[in-house]
């Protein structure tokens, strides 16, 4: 994208929010090697570590035979054609096939040269495992290109929990097909899924995210289990990569716990009673998907009961103990029901970390062979009730409104930033009956109200029996209440007859668990509010991906109070700044343009944050400095 394009379009697609990030992984860890070269000197740019493989100093260029690499750079780059060679590479005696093909890089000339061939050094786990421990990094990146393909956040519903987990293997070469996702169907109704993908590396993980898209698309069109496997099946006989990938598919009523699955060439579910006895659940065998056109598709039910918990997993949980696989299939037991034993492991936020507490659990002192996917569903034994406050509108009960409301969605297991969020909306709406409902009178009652619906909408009402007052047409600092309840939720209508009621509703979602340790380290960015100067300062450090994206947008709503104060960005000590960090700064712009004042945004001139900010058209509305 170039700065004549404007913004970027509105809603990203499936893998946009990985970036640069995950498309240097793809690169990186591809079976080519490949080297960018700038001329006219073929000097190296860069290489993948297929190309370090194969030459250690990066620098160098593989040597094969014939003309030298340096002639054939300068031969493409005066035609503008590309060219190959084919031979065999000193020393290793490894046949190749090298190809050069124009690519100019920052608008000065340049060439990417692929070599392709048949490695005849060992491979196996031995080799994998070395190769994993010389490049770490490598095994990193793999996990986080797939990881940013795994669904961002999963339903929050009332009496459903949900916790979902990826724990990429400990060698490069075996991570990335395993994947898991749950999607909303409507009227209390959940479709979850765990699969894995044929194959490993980022190919896996890409042909993942295809049949992930794939099978949201056919469960939104019919749901049920015959119906998607049937869809995926014709999916997967067209794509070579999805072909052969296995999954676990089923639809819950989550008011009922009625369970209606199907399975194509993938394991049983364990299904961990109220009482803490265990079963697998009977699964009819099935061909992989793709392998076996018209293969018919045995759907089985159950119940899910209250109280009970369906761990669904992918075939790396039980291969973590070795063979035989009776041994893993008991070990994943025994950790399930030691994690769901815990005193807390049910409870509000902390159930968002069971899926990872699992999959940790299955870690021996040979590390994982395989990826582990993991989604723990959770029928609650007793819903969170709706919540209902009286209070008299005056300042002083402000606290108590917080106080309560913070303590009653947490109970719904909500993060804490989206917790942040509704309670500023309805400290906001609070703040308003307390200031204006009965001015010139006596303070009266005011009621909060809470509740979720089937489908994880929640719904906060704040009414007033006092006067409705229309919003001042310029009330100057004061009075920007209802703009800043707007940036907060998704939706909010106020009405004005017989006193004032507030009604904001948002989606409940959940995040999945935290990243392994591996992959977190080093990852998410500071974001702070720095009050000292006259106006605000909302100061982000590190890589603001996309879950520190949304803290930022957040800070800075807050700082400007949704948009009514002016405040600047601080983007100094940014080292990554995703495509999620450029909607927010796109909104909080579009916010503060309304509000006849500009966003600053501090970005270093030269440096890779100011580049994607002008990139992407924000120096037309923001101040860069």
């Amino acid at each position: 994208m170039n700065a004549s394009q404007g913004r970027p379009p509105p809603g990203p697609r499936p893998a946009e929010d990985a970036g640069p990030a995950a498309l240097l992984a793809a690169l990186e860890h591809a079976p080519s090697a490949l080297w960018f070269l700038t001329g006219p000197g073929a000097r190296t740019l860069w290489a993948n570590a297929r190309a370090r493989a194969l030459v250690p100093d990066a620098a160098d260029l593989p040597v094969v035979g014939g003309p030298g690499v340096a002639d054939l750079v300068a031969a493409v780059l005066d035609s503008g054609r590309p060219e190959t060679l084919t031979g065999v590479l000193p020393g290793l005696g490894v046949p190749m096939t090298v190809t050069l093909r124009p690519l100019p890089t920052g608008g000065v000339p340049g060439v990417v040269l692929v070599a392709e061939g048949r490695d005849e050094r060992p491979h196996g786990a031995a080799a994998d495992d070395e190769h994993a421990a010389q490049d770490p990094a490598g095994q990193d990146a793999v996990g986080e290109a797939q990881l940013s393909l795994l669904p961002p956040s999963l339903p929050l519903l009332p009496d459903v929990r949900l916790s979902g987990s990826y724990h990429p293997a400990s060698s490069v070469r075996a991570a990335g097909g395993d994947f898991y996702d749950a999607v909303s169907l409507g009227h209390g109704r959940l479709a979850l899924v765990i699969g894995d993908a044929v194959g490993h590396g980022v190919p896996a993980a890409a042909a993942m995210s295809r049949l992930r898209g794939a099978l949201r698309s056919s469960a939104l069109r019919d749901p049920s289990p015959a119906s998607v496997l049937a869809a995926l099946d014709d999916f997967a006989a067209q794509m070579d990569d999805v072909q052969g990938a296995s999954v676990f598919y089923a639809v819950l009523d989550a008011g009922t716990g009625g369970l209606a699955y199907a399975a194509a060439g993938h394991p049983a579910p364990l299904l961990v009673h109220a009482d803490g006895s265990t079963t697998y659940l009977p699964v009819i065998a099935r061909p992989p998907l793709g392998t076996l056109r018209g293969a018919p598709t045995p759907v089985a039910r159950a119940d899910l009961e209250p109280g009970a918990t369906l761990v669904l997993y992918s075939d790396g949980a039980v291969a973590t103990s070795g063979p035989p696989p009776a041994q893993g299939i008991l070990r994943l037991t025994e950790v399930a029901r030691a994690a769901l034993a815990e005193p807390a492991a049910l409870d509000g936020e902390a159930m968002a970390g069971l899926a990872g507490a699992i999959a940790a659990g299955l870690l021996t002192g040979h590390g994982r062979p395989d990826d582990i996917a993991v989604l723990v569903t959770h029928r609650l034994a007793r819903s969170v009730q709706p919540l209902q406050l009286d209070l008299l509108a005056v300042p002083a009960s402000l606290p108590a409104v917080r106080r309560r409301l913070s303590a009653w969605l947490t109970a719904l297991g909500m993060g804490e930033e989206d917790r942040v969020g509704v309670m500023v909306a309805v400290g906001e709406a609070c703040a308003n009956a307390a200031e204006h409902a009965y001015r010139d009178a006596e303070p009266g009652p005011v009621q909060v109200t809470a509740a979720v619906d089937v489908d994880g909408v929640l719904t906060v009402t704040v009414r007033d029996e006092g006067t409705w007052r229309p919003p001042d047409r310029d009330p100057g600092d004061r009075g920007r209440g209802l703009l800043i309840m707007r940036q907060l939720v998704d939706g909010m209508v106020v009405q004005g007859e017989h006193g004032t009621t507030v009604t904001l509703r948002t989606r409940l979602r959940q995040s999945p668990d935290e990243e392994p340790e591996h992959l977190a380290a080093g990852i998410g960015a500071a974001v702070v509010v720095d009050r000292s100067g006259s106006s605000p300062v909302v100061r982000a450090a590190g890589d603001v991906d996309m879950v520190s994206a949304a803290q930022l947008r957040i800070r800075l709503l807050e700082a400007s109070h949704g948009g009514t104060v002016r405040v600047e960005l601080d983007l100094t000590a940014v080292t990554l700044f995703s495509s999620a960090a450029v909607r927010v700064v796109l909104a909080v712009a579009a916010i503060a343009e309304a509000e006849s004042w500009r966003l600053v945004v501090h970005a270093p001139a030269g440096g890779v944050t100011r580049h994607i900010l002008e990139v992407s058209g924000l120096e037309r509305l923001v101040e860069l400095r």
